[in-house]
C-alpha cells in the first residue's frame, strides 16, 4: 500500500492508469470509462473496465480489481516495490537515487556486475567455438544428430568448451583479475595453485536468471567423460536452488497460459519450447527447491510435472509434489508412454501428440494412486503399504477441506472403510508419524459384500445360476472389478456346478486365495431378489464411476457443444441413480 507522502503515493497520484494498462490491454472508450478484454481470464466479450477519474480497474467477469500498482503486480507477477518502479518508468517519473552504499556494498555490487559481464563474454566465446572451431564442429554435429539445427543452437545460446583446459582462461585473463576469475566459478585450481578451465570438451548451456542475465553454465560431456552433466558452482550471482532454466524466455507464456510445464533437463526444456510450447521450465536435473517454487509462484500456481519416467525421475516427481502441494499449487503429472523423456517423445511422436497428452495429464492424486497399483491392494498388508506411500503427500496438504477430499478418494480407491482411514490419519498426525498403523483386521475384506454374495450364488444357486451369469455378462457388471478374473472363471462354468479345483487352475495366486476364502464362508440359500439387489449395487457403482469420469472430462474441456453433451449425459445418469436409490437415499451425482 502506498503510504501518504511516500514516493509510491507520488507515483500513484501522477500515473495515468489508462496509459499504463493500455500497454497491456487494447482499451476502447465507453462513456466515461475504458473497456477491453480482461487479461486475467479468457473471454470473448469485454468485461474489463478502467475508470480514469477514480484511477481503478475492475473485471465484471472474474472480479479482479484494484489500482495501477495491483494491476502491474498481477500482470508482471512482481512485488510492490518493483511495480512502483515499473509504473514510474512508464510514466516518466524520476526515480530517487538509492541511499549511499557503503564501500563494501559498492565493491560487492561491482563484483556482481563484473561476474555477469564475464559470463556474457564466456557465452559468446563458447558459441564461437561451437560454430567455428574444428573441435566445436564435432559437437555441433552431435547436436544436429540430436535434432537441433543451427538456428536452434543460436536461439538457445549453445556453445562448446574446448578440451585444451586454458582456452577460456587465455581469453578472459587480460580483462579480469585472477581473484575475480576464481570467484566466477568458470575456473578451478590444480595442485600447484594454477587456474584452469572448469569446463573442458563439453557442450555448454547458458543458465540465465529470470531477468535474462547469464549467471552460470551447464556442461554436457562429449564421449565417456564423467560426470555426464556438470553445472557451475554457486557464486555471488548464482544459487542453483533459486534459478529455473528457460524461465527468462517462458515468463510471458506462463502468464498467458497460467500453467508451467516442469521438466528435468536442458534438452527437455529446449525440445518442448521448439515445439511451440513456451511455458516450460527445467529444474536442471536437481530436486525442485522451495526458492524455485516461490519464484515460479510469481507467474503461476498451476504446474504439470513432466519428469523422466525412470526410477530417478519418479523419485524426483514425488519430491517435487510434496513441496508443490505444501505451497497449494494445482499440480498434474504427465508420464509419457514407452519410458520416453520429453526430448525423445517429441522427436518420435511430434508436437501434436505431446500437446494431446499434456491436455490429458491427470491430477497428482490420480498419479499417486496409480503408483500404488504395483502393490497387492487385495491384502491388508498391501493396503497399509499403499496408505503409507500416500501418507506424506496427505500430510503436506495445508488445506483441511482438500485433506478430507483426499481421504474420501483414497478410501474408495483402496476399498478401505473411510472412518477407519480417517482415524488412522488422525492418529498419525497427532503422533507426528509419516505412516499409518491401522489394525489389519479393521481394513475389512478386500472386496465388497455384494461381490462375495454373487460369487457364492454362481457356485451354490442351482435354480438361477445361468440367469445370474447372463445378467452379469450382458451388463458387463464385472468389468473393471478387482474380482473380474474370478467372475470370468465362474461365468464360464455356469452351465453346471463349478468345481473349485478346476476354477483355481484358471486363476492367479491372489485370485485363487480370494476364491477359496469366499467359498469357505458359511453359505445360506439365496433368492433371486437378493441376487437382483447385488446386481443393482454393481450397476449403481458403474453409474457412479461413469459420473466421476464425466466430471473430469467436463473440467478438461472448454465451454461448448461437447461439454453440453457431457452435462446432458451427467444429468441422465444422476436421474437414473436417484430413481434406483429412492428419494431418501444419498445420490452419488457430482
Amino acid at each position: 500500500m502506498a503510504e501518504a507522502g511516500s514516493f509510491a503515493e507520488k507515483v500513484k497520484q501522477q500515473a495515468d492508469i489508462v496509459r499504463v494498462i493500455g500497454e497491456y490491454v487494447r482499451l476502447k472508450k465507453t462513456g466515461q470509462n475504458f473497456t477491453g478484454l480482461c487479461p486475467f481470464h479468457q473471454e470473448k466479450t469485454p468485461s474489463f473496465s478502467v475508470h480514469p477519474v477514480k484511477q481503478m480497474y475492475y473485471c465484471f467477469g472474474c472480479h479482479e480489481g484494484g489500482d495501477v500498482f495491483k494491476f502491474v503486480m498481477q500482470i508482471d507477477r512482481c512485488e510492490f516495490p518493483e511495480a512502483v518502479r515499473t509504473v514510474a518508468e512508464k510514466c516518466g517519473i524520476p526515480i530517487p537515487r538509492p541511499r549511499e552504499r557503503s564501500p563494501e556494498e559498492r565493491r560487492e555490487n561491482q563484483q556482481r556486475g563484473a561476474l555477469v559481464e564475464m559470463h556474457r563474454e564466456a557465452a559468446a566465446f563458447f558459441a564461437r567455438q561451437l560454430q567455428g572451431a574444428q573441435e566445436g564442429k564435432v559437437a555441433a554435429a552431435y547436436l544436429e544428430d540430436r535434432g537441433l539445427d543451427r538456428e536452434a543452437m543460436a536461439r538457445f545460446g549453445l556453445g562448446f568448451a574446448p578440451s585444451s583446459g586454458d582456452a577460456l582462461l587465455r581469453h578472459l585473463k587480460t580483462k579480469y583479475p585472477e581473484k575475480l576469475l576464481e570467484a566466477s566459478g568458470l575456473f578451478s585450481r590444480d595442485q600447484s595453485g594454477r587456474l584452469y578451465d572448469r569446463f573442458r570438451r563439453r557442450i555448454m548451456f547458458p543458465i540465465a536468471n529470470d531477468a535474462g542475465k547469464i549467471i552460470a553454465f551447464g556442461g554436457r560431456a562429449m564421449g565417456d567423460d564423467m560426470p555426464k552433466y556438470m553445472n557451475s558452482p554457486e557464486t555471488t550471482v548464482y544459487t542453483k536452488s533459486s534459478v529455473l532454466y528457460h524461465l527468462d524466455r517462458a515468463k510471458e507464456a506462463l502468464r498467458q497460459n497460467d500453467f508451467a510445464i516442469l521438466v528435468e533437463g536442458y534438452m527437455d526444456a529446449i525440445a518442448v519450447a521448439r515445439a511451440g510450447i513456451m511455458n516450460v521450465v527445467a529444474s536442471c536435473g536437481t530436486s525442485l527447491a522451495e526458492p524455485q517454487i516461490k519464484l515460479l509462484g510469481r507467474f503461476t500456481h498451476r504446474v504439470v510435472v513432466n519428469y523422466d519416467p525412470d526410477t530417478a525421475g519418479q523419485a524426483a516427481t514425488e519430491r517435487s509434489l510434496t513441496l508443490l502441494l505444501e505451497k497449494e499449487f494445482d499440480v498434474r503429472v504427465l508420464t509419457l508412454p514407452g519410458g520416453a523423456d520429453p526430448d525423445k517423445f517429441l522427436k518420435e511422436q511430434g508436437a501434436d501428440a505431446y500437446s494431446k497428452l499434456l491436455a490429458q495429464a491427470p491430477p497428482y492424486l490420480d498419479y499417486l494412486i496409480g503408483r500404488t497399483q504395483r502393490m497387492d491392494r487385495t491384502t491388508a498388508a498391501g493396503k497399509v503399504a499403499a496408505l503409507n506411500f500416500l501418507m506424506p503427500f496427505v500430510q503436506r496438504l495445508p488445506n483441511r477441506l482438500l485433506r478430507s477430499e483426499w481421504a474420501t478418494r483414497i478410501a474408495s480407491e483402496l476399498r478401505v472403510d473411510e472412518p477407519v482411514l480417517r482415524e488412522a490419519l488422525r492418529r498419525a498426525a497427532a503422533e507426528r508419524r509419516s505412516e499409518v498403523k491401522p489394525k489389519a483386521e479393521l481394513l475389512g475384506p478386500p472386496i465388497k459384500s455384494d461381490e462375495r454374495q454373487l460369487m457364492q450364488m454362481l457356485v451354490e444357486s442351482e435354480g438361477f445360476r445361468e440367469k445370474l451369469a447372463r445378467e452379469i455378462t450382458s451388463g458387463g457388471l464385472h468389468r473393471g472389478l478387482e474380482t473380474e478374473k474370478i467372475f470370468e472363471a465362474l461365468i464360464s462354468h455356469a452351465g453346471g456346478r463349478p468345481d473349485p479345483a478346476t476354477l483355481s487352475a484358471q486363476l492367479e495366486e491372489k485370485d485363487r486365495r480370494l476364491l477359496f476364502e469366499v467359498l469357505f464362508e458359511p453359505s445360506v440359500e439365496r433368492t433371486w431378489e437378493e441376487a437382483e439387489s447385488c446386481l443393482d449395487s454393481l450397476r449403481n457403482r458403474r453409474i457412479a464411476e461413469e459420473l466421476a469420469g464425466l466430471e473430469k472430462m467436463i473440467q478438461a474441456l472448454p465451454p461448448g457443444e461437447d461439454q453440453n453433451q457431457l452435462h446432458r449425459r451427467k444429468l441422465e445418469l444422476n436421474r437414473l441413480l436417484s430413481s434406483k436409490q429412492g428419494p431418501n437415499k444419498f445420490s452419488a451425482g457430482v
